[in-house]
């Protein structure tokens, strides 16, 4: 499979929101249970870190966003990701090719914190990330209702070897 990462644009927010709500239909993704508009996306997502996969024929296969984790100057540098991919695109290297393309852009605008809360049962993210270079911290137990349910998240952090 051909591939390439580029800049996330407006035109690819119909792709980019189809692939959120296929994650968000799987039940392992997201706390959240339908994805939001473009416009609530775009202002919640950092727009220099905001990368989508795309095939020869311009298909979005997935993309990788961040949004600060705070607003407060001290955690300036640390920033929360998401990696959606299309379903009929994994295991074919597109998670990795776009957590290297924001570890890439992070690095180059100061940030030397990367995180992200995980459910356990998504073996496949905990395995991708790790393979990035992220780090288990810790399980936060029941941490929220998903469904009815207490669900417990896990999170992982890649700190940049970098950025200092």
């Amino acid at each position: 499979m051909s591939m390439r990462v580029r800049a996330m644009t407006e035109e690819d927010a119909g792709q980019v929101l189809a692939i959120y709500q296929l994650g968000i239909d799987e039940g392992q993704a997201t706390f959240e249970t339908t994805a939001p508009t473009w416009q609530h996306f775009d202002v919640a997502k950092l727009p220099d870190h905001r990368h989508v996969a795309v095939d020869d024929t311009g298909r979005v296969l997935g993309w990788v966003a961040a949004c600060a984790v705070s607003d407060r100057c001290v955690y300036a540098g640390v920033v929360e990701h998401s990696v959606y991919v299309h379903p009929d695109a994994r295991g074919r290297g597109v998670g990795m090719a776009l957590l290297q393309t924001l570890i890439a852009s992070t690095e180059t605008a100061g940030i030397w914190t990367i995180q992200s809360g995980i459910f356990p049962e998504n073996t496949a993210s905990l395995t991708l990330n790790a393979r990035a270079g992220f780090r288990l911290i810790g399980t936060r137990d029941r941490i929220g209702r998903h469904h009815g349910a207490w669900r417990d998240v896990v999170l992982v952090e890649r700190r940049s070897p970098t950025v200092t």
